[in-house]
């Protein structure tokens, strides 16, 4: 009988590999910053490392963030892949990336898939989309030579930006179903629940024009959680 050989992951290694996969065609951009959807990156880690976890902070009495002083809140989450584990915080922020006082369950959850990603990043996953958001706006520059004055443009129409990926195959309906059964287990509340229903909008959405069978699976999975939820 052959015996199977342990493969043991190192920080390098996972990051060599994580690293060189491009995500670009996946993202959103938002208030000036580029986003990657959680359920697209968990699904690509899965693929390289299913035996991969995260977790998320939750206080002694059960609150499932870190609250300061002035009301605003950050969410903690620890992934880990083997023995290899990172960490990751992110403040609880609205749509214009301010932090948000007294925190709704709907903001709560939002930032922890945000952080997750994030902490997949660290990683070496989609790292490069991060690169210089964290940088003041007047970063100094070479002097450049002054220009000629350009006749005024006319300005042109506000780009909406992307709410869904451009390609909805099999593969990408399965890993958002996949990714949602994983973020089902989070919700303890029926306004959770609601919360993760309307944070995966855009992509259940899809689901139910390109992909009957799989919005199907979808509501039924929403059902029963909601029916946990009720019993408890």
């Amino acid at each position: 009988m052959t015996n199977k050989v342990k493969v043991e992951h190192t920080y390098k290694s996972v990051w060599d590999n994580l690293n060189k996969i491009d995500l670009s065609s996946q993202t959103d951009k938002k208030m000036n910053l580029t986003y990657l959807s959680w359920a697209w990156a968990w699904g690509v880690l899965m693929e390289n490392y299913p035996e991969a976890t995260y977790d998320f902070y939750q206080a002694d009495d059960g609150t499932p963030f870190c609250k300061y002083p002035n009301g605003t809140a950050e969410v903690r989450c620890r992934v880990q892949i083997g023995e290899l584990q990172r960490e990751m915080s992110l403040a609880v922020m609205d749509n214009r990336n301010n932090s948000i006082a007294e925190p709704s369950s709907t903001d709560v959850n939002n930032a922890k898939m945000r952080c997750l990603v994030k902490c997949l990043a660290m990683f070496g996953l989609g790292h490069y989309i991060y690169a210089g958001e964290d940088l003041p706006q007047d970063t100094k520059a070479e002097p450049k030579p002054k220009a000629e004055p350009k006749a005024k443009e006319e300005p042109k129409a506000k780009e909406e930006p992307k709410t869904e990926p451009e390609e909805h195959d099999e593969g990408w309906a399965n890993t958002i179903v996949e990714g949602l059964k994983i973020t089902l287990a989070l919700p303890n509340t029926l306004e959770q629940l609601n919360g993760v229903f309307k944070g995966n909008k855009a992509y259940i959405d899809v689901l139910e024009k390109k992909h009957p069978a799989k919005y199907t699976e979808m509501l039924e999975l929403f059902k029963t959680k909601k029916e946990e939820i009720k019993n408890v």
